[in-house]
């Protein structure tokens, strides 16, 4: 009898001693998503505060345009309520399309696009777009290694009894899969 209690006490040491790196790397690597996907977030809420300085310019010229002016404050709003990928990357198409309805007034008065603030802000935009493309690569990144760790046997094993799941990547919209048309 204590044979047996010090095999099944051997095993559980045994048991626990894989089982615990394994958790730990689960652990480490959920958290590098979720570190990633909050950079996502910084980055995108700096650009959603960009925004009113944007708007705050154009309607000094375009004073009749406020239903333009109030879809992008809208859109703006709702990228900061995003707590998901998938809300974030539905409220940041959004945002993109208002900042597009922007352009198009902007097209419509050339000293507006002359306008010191107004160029200042277009470079802070496209600056803060980029580093929105540069922190979706490092959350993809993160949640790849996360997937595929928690795919992999044996740790699909651990990863399944202890709740871990894949995490879904950050996807740009259909609209965004095609080449943007240029016309000067």
């Amino acid at each position: 009898m204590k044979k047996i209690v010090g095999i099944l006490i051997l095993l559980v040491v045994v048991i626990a001693a894989m089982a615990i790196p394994k958790y730990n790397k689960l652990v480490k690597l959920d958290n590098d998503v979720d570190s990633a996907f909050s950079q996502v977030q910084v980055v995108v809420k700096r650009r959603a505060d960009l925004i009113p300085n944007l708007v705050n310019t154009v309607k000094g010229y375009a004073k009749h345009e406020q239903e333009t002016f109030e879809k992008v404050i809208q859109a703006r709003n709702t990228v900061n309520e995003a707590r998901t990928p998938a809300e974030l990357s539905k409220a940041e198409q959004n945002l993109t399309s208002a900042i597009g309805d922007i352009n198009v007034v902007v097209e419509a008065y050339p000293e507006l696009k002359a306008d010191k603030n107004f160029l200042n802000l277009q470079a802070q935009l496209e600056g803060t777009e980029n580093r929105i493309a540069v922190e979706r690569q490092r959350y993809n990144g993160a949640v790849k290694e996360f997937n595929l760790t928690v795919r992999q046997f044996p740790m699909n094993l651990f990863a399944g009894m202890l709740g871990f799941s894949q995490k879904d990547y950050f996807e740009a919209a259909p609209a965004e899969q095609n080449a943007p048309e240029v016309s000067f």
